[in-house]
């Protein structure tokens, strides 16, 4: 019996290549574990698989080999279980804030009466900060607005598994910040386990309990599992002060400007034949003596 609550375990992606007899692999031996309400980013660069990672977690697409295990069952195919936010908000335009929410929430509890369904979607809503602009159609809304009524809807559905693609990628510095502030009062709220992708090392940073640092493409692999060691709840102002941040900074930026491209199509052994090949697991804050570090000249996002 599993113990972790998610288990990826061997995943591949290939794509054949017309008039070769070699396909394309993406990523390889990808493996990893996620527990109950933990909340996990992923960085890499493109071309790595990140996205294609998040689409079969949540049923959108197939692996070439491998397989996920969800709270015990096999991930086959969409489900309510899985909630996804992409990049774009992938709002109704015809329909209201409220009831591109309430949308969501009768297809999940479609027992439910419409005052119900409602109520609880209008909770979502408030939760996010948009109370008072649940009737207005998305043209209406700002581009921040909008990807709070996606994350409204994505929470309001509950799902055992929420998957976040980029959800800030197209924000304003400030409007990213203050949605990432109602992200976090939500998932403490809530505690559902979350699989976040993101280009950002300060918002993986801020928002992660883990950060999975993934080798460039093709043949790309997860190769670390880094510990986030700085307590909750966190304050994105005062964030860098922590003894720790840099540290941990340091390290993704590293891995991310340097590490990636040399490691890329390594191949790493196992400790036993037949057990998966596991990332590295690392604490920066611990292996740095929790002494505070200076930043280094290295860019903020990969």
């Amino acid at each position: 019996m599993n113990k972790h609550f998610l288990q990826i375990e061997s995943l591949a992606k290939r794509y054949p290549q017309p008039g070769r007899q070699a396909d394309i692999t993406v990523f390889d031996q990808v493996n990893f574990q996620m527990d109950r309400g933990e909340f996990v980013c992923i960085i890499g660069h493109s071309g790595c698989g990140k996205s294609t990672i998040l689409n079969v977690l949540a049923g959108l697409d197939e692996a070439s080999d491998g397989t996920v295990i969800m709270d015990g069952k096999e991930v086959k195919g969409p489900s309510l279980d899985r909630g996804v936010i992409f990049q774009n908000h992938s709002l109704l335009p015809w329909l209201s804030a409220l009831d591109n929410v309430c949308m969501a929430v009768r297809s999940r509890w479609p027992g439910w009466s419409r005052s119900k369904v409602r109520e609880h979607a209008a909770r979502y809503l408030e939760m996010v900060g948009l109370k008072g602009a649940e009737h207005k159609k998305p043209s209406q809304l700002s581009g921040g607005m909008r990807q709070r009524v996606g994350i409204a809807r994505a929470f309001a559905i509950e799902p055992k598994l929420l998957l976040m693609d980029e959800p800030f990628g197209a924000l304003d510095a400030l409007t990213r910040g203050v949605i990432q502030d109602e992200l976090l009062k939500i998932w403490s709220r809530t505690q559902q386990t979350v699989f976040m992708i993101t280009h950002d090392v300060d918002e993986a940073i801020l928002l992660s309990d883990r950060i999975l640092l993934m080798t460039n493409g093709p043949e790309a692999r997860i190769a670390e599992s880094v510990k986030v060691d700085i307590d909750r709840p966190r304050d994105r102002a005062t964030l860098h002060q922590h003894p720790g941040y840099y540290a941990i900074r340091n390290h993704l930026v590293d891995f991310l400007v340097n590490r990636s491209r040399e490691l890329q199509g390594a191949k790493i052994e196992s400790p036993r034949s037949d057990a998966p090949v596991q990332p590295r697991e690392v604490n920066p804050v611990a292996e740095s003596g929790g002494r505070p570090l200076g930043p280094r000249a290295v860019p903020a996002s990969a």
